[in-house]
């Protein structure tokens, strides 16, 4: 089985083959940072224009690479949300015609379901799992019961931990994209210099709140600024405490959540760490150590597929063709696509819950 992926849902357009025994046989990404970066961050129209640009050359170059035509494929994949819509439509509407023309069937992906299932293309994780999902824009701990069944124990109540990276970075001027920026400097800071806080740590239920943490670092940045250019120490202290709090909050709560879990799935697998934030190299750190006490096996995948891809779209394109889940052509794309849908709206949660 192959199957086509197009991801088009935030500021990367990406195209990718895929076959179901794990063998990636083309992938393409076009990174559009350059694009963005005069902005401090992800300016909508200009990502859809860019996907418009893009799209259609490099799912060429996918599927020259992979050596193959549109009807040696099984299916043609695309993220159907959530995302930007603009964008979401383009991949949307391309992977339509695709499957029309060659007469494939067309599978719309959650996105946040790709990045859910990327180990059990990585490691060939069993069900059930953990799932910690931590990007620019989400934050959630799930379990990953089967494809298309997720129960959510917890989500942020306001922002998400890749926005906290993003505008520490900002407020500190250390660029765009925020996380890798944050973690050069960390690499200098001293995290134990700066008090900040650790939102909903201790909390019972294991739902995030970072939009407290970003108010105190704003703080500390006027405080400092109050008698001049901030100096680089710090800068770096703070981007060392900034790094540490998040770390410490994800850590306490996917603890919590796996006390929660095991009451549940006794039979879990593991704990996998998913989304652009997983890269950080100080949080994978402090995660494993939360996996290691709980005797789980901890799974992150590689970064190239932490952070938006194509690869992925097209490993659960294959999950849900093999479960016979096929979507019709009046697919409408979502710019909100909660995993569980079922799951209580948290208490003072915005539309990212």
């Amino acid at each position: 089985m192959i199957v086509l992926g197009i991801e088009t849902s935030c500021d990367e357009t990406a195209a990718a083959v895929v076959d179901d025994s794990r063998q990636v046989r083309a992938e393409v990404v076009l990174s559009q940072l350059d694009q963005h970066r005069p902005y401090g961050g992800i300016v909508p129209e200009i990502a859809a224009r860019s996907h418009l640009d893009h799209l259609d050359g490099l799912i060429a170059e996918a599927m020259r690479r992979a050596d193959l035509r549109f009807v040696d494929l099984d299916g043609i994949a695309a993220t159907g949300g959530p995302g930007l819509i603009g964008g979401v439509m383009v991949g949307v509407t391309m992977a339509k015609a695709i499957a029309a023309v060659a007469e494939r069937p067309f599978i719309a992906v959650n996105h946040l379901e790709g990045h859910a299932l990327t180990a059990r293309l990585t490691d060939d994780v069993a069900f059930p799992f953990l799932l910690l999902l931590i990007s620019g824009g989400h934050c959630q701990l799930l379990i990953v019961e089967e494809v298309g069944r997720y129960r959510r124990l917890g989500t942020t109540v306001d922002d998400a931990a890749g926005e906290a990276f993003d505008k520490g970075a900002k407020l500190l001027d250390l660029g765009y994209p925020g996380g890798p920026a944050i973690e050069r400097a960390a690499a200098s800071g001293d995290p134990a210099r700066f008090a900040l806080p650790r939102p909903m740590v201790g909390r019972p239920e294991p739902d995030f709140s970072f939009s407290g943490l970003k108010t105190a670092l704003r703080q500390r940045v006027a405080e400092l600024g109050a008698r001049g250019p901030l100096a680089a120490q710090d800068r770096d202290d703070l981007a060392a405490g900034l790094q540490a709090a998040i770390a410490d909050c994800l850590a306490d709560r996917t603890e919590r959540a796996i006390a929660i879990a095991r009451t549940r799935r006794p039979d879990l697998a593991a704990l996998v760490v998913a989304g652009g934030v997983a890269a950080n190299g100080f949080i994978r750190g402090r995660l494993q150590e939360i996996a290691t006490a709980a005797d789980l096996r901890l799974v992150v995948p590689p970064a190239r597929l932490c952070t938006d891809n194509a690869t992925m779209i097209a490993w659960a394109g294959i999950e849900r063709l093999r479960r016979g889940y096929i979507d019709g052509l009046d697919f409408a794309p979502r710019p909100r696509w909660p995993l569980d849908p079922q799951a209580p709206r948290a208490i003072g949660a915005g539309v990212k819950a």
